[in-house]
């Protein structure tokens, strides 16, 4: 797990933060504690050796015990502002305490232990970790090989007897000292890459939670402009389309209200047909935002490519003359193109009625292909060019790039103006 996460961190984050975080006003206010255990610790450690006399006449004195308890120990209250110095302030300690005779034998091996732990744990440079440790190592390595060496070579004590000649008991303790440093320093050294390597791969995981919690904010925040906008193309769509629509059959009712009153009932009649089908479309479009469980790729509305005929006829109503051709054999559409092709259809439309001028004539073209469907709408009449694109305008291309399908707007050649939009049916091309 460990290696898991260190692999992790490395991984995902650059080679220039791939270092431990500084420690925290808690844990540095832990290290005064841990330096006090400590030497309380190595005090009492310091008066029961005095007292159990284990190196004779050749041990400190209490008050020099003392000394070297608080030398060993209180250091380690800034273990982790400089863990560095402390380990070899710690080692040196210890070494000449030894030579000198503390009878302290506990604390001082714990103290060995945290020290070279604490380079590996927190030690940000890791190059420099590495060569402090083996630092320590070897200067130990030496020191103890020194006293073998010594022990081996000194006199054996009055009445004391080697085991079979091999050699004598002193030797056989300092041989046993060798094996227990080794796993000691062994132990600290892996124990602390190890604890280096946990802490980068808790990092990470802090920094990868961060990344999905700000990436769950974006994609919300894009969840509802998106929604926004369908929401905004919708109503266009419709309101823009009806209220067209009933401003022109008004106007034109206006116009011959006085001298033929039944074409001015026929174009109101027109404007209260346009006012209830937007009203119908409308509490339909809001229904479906209520109910909010609509699949993205489904239409939230009824009217499709059937409903070009109607369009057509309102169209002819509001007294814009428009045609209405179907090419190939009608095929199944998905209803989320249908509706978007029906949009697109009615949106050219209403801009044909618009800005095309007062003789304006549409034409609507369906054609089936064997992999496509493709709508045409096309008018006579002036061309405006405007400085920027309309709501309207922008709303196809929307519709066009969620289908997969290509927009196609412009003036014609023969004048008036085009709508030209192919979508693929098969899934693999849109």
């Amino acid at each position: 797990m460990v290696d898991t996460l260190a692999r992790t961190a490395r991984s995902a984050l650059p080679h220039a933060a791939l270092v431990r975080e500084p420690p925290t006003a808690r844990q540095l206010r832990n290290d005064v504690w841990l330096g006090l255990a400590l030497f309380l610790g190595a005090v009492i450690s310091v008066i029961l050796g005095f007292f159990a006399n284990l190196f004779g006449d050749a041990g400190l004195e209490p008050k020099w015990g003392l000394l070297y308890a608080a030398a060993l120990a209180l250091p380690f209250m800034l273990r982790l502002r400089y863990p560095v110095t402390v380990a070899i302030v710690v080692n040196a300690v210890y070494v000449v305490g030894m030579e000198l005779g503390a009878t302290e034998l506990y604390v001082g091996q714990i103290a060995l232990f945290l020290s070279m732990y604490t380079v590996g744990a927190w030690v940000r440079d890791r190059r420099r970790a590495v060569a402090v440790r083996v630092g320590i190592i070897v200067v130990m390595a030496v020191w103890l090989f020194v006293a073998t060496f010594r022990t081996a070579t000194a006199p054996a004590p009055d009445g004391s007897e080697g085991v079979a000649g091999v050699m004598s008991p002193m030797v056989a303790y300092t041989m046993i000292q060798w094996l227990i440093n080794i796993v000691f320093f062994g132990a600290a050294y892996v124990m602390g890459d190890r604890a280096y390597d946990a802490a980068l791969g808790r990092q990470a995981l802090r920094e990868r939670s961060r990344e999905l919690e700000d990436q769950q904010e974006l994609a919300s925040a894009q969840a509802v402009a998106l929604e926004r906008v369908r929401i905004a193309r919708e109503l266009h769509d419709v309101v823009a389309h009806a209220v067209s629509a009933m401003g022109v059959q008004a106007g034109a009712a206006r116009t011959v209200v006085d001298a033929n009153p039944e074409a001015a009932k026929k174009a109101l009649a027109a404007v209260e047909d346009s006012s209830r089908e937007a009203i119908a479309e409308l509490h339909h479009l809001l229904d479906t935002l209520r109910g909010g469980d609509e699949p993205a790729n489904e239409a939230p509305s009824t009217v499709g490519l059937d409903a070009l005929d109607t369009l057509v006829r309102g169209a002819e109503a509001a007294g814009m003359p428009t045609s209405l051709r179907v090419i190939g054999d009608p095929r199944e559409v998905p209803g989320f193109v249908q509706l978007n092709l029906y949009r697109i259809a009615q949106e050219a439309l209403t801009n044909a009625r618009r800005h095309a001028g007062p003789d304006v004539t549409a034409d609507v073209r369906v054609r089936y292909m064997a992999d496509d469907v493709e709508l045409e709408v096309t008018n006579t009449g002036r061309v405006v060019l405007g400085s920027r694109t309309g709501l309207g305008t922008l709303g196809m291309r929307e519709r066009a790039t969620a289908m997969g399908a290509h927009l196609e707007t412009g003036p014609r050649e023969l004048g008036g103006y085009l709508v030209r939009v192919r979508v693929p049916l098969r899934a693999e091309g849109r």
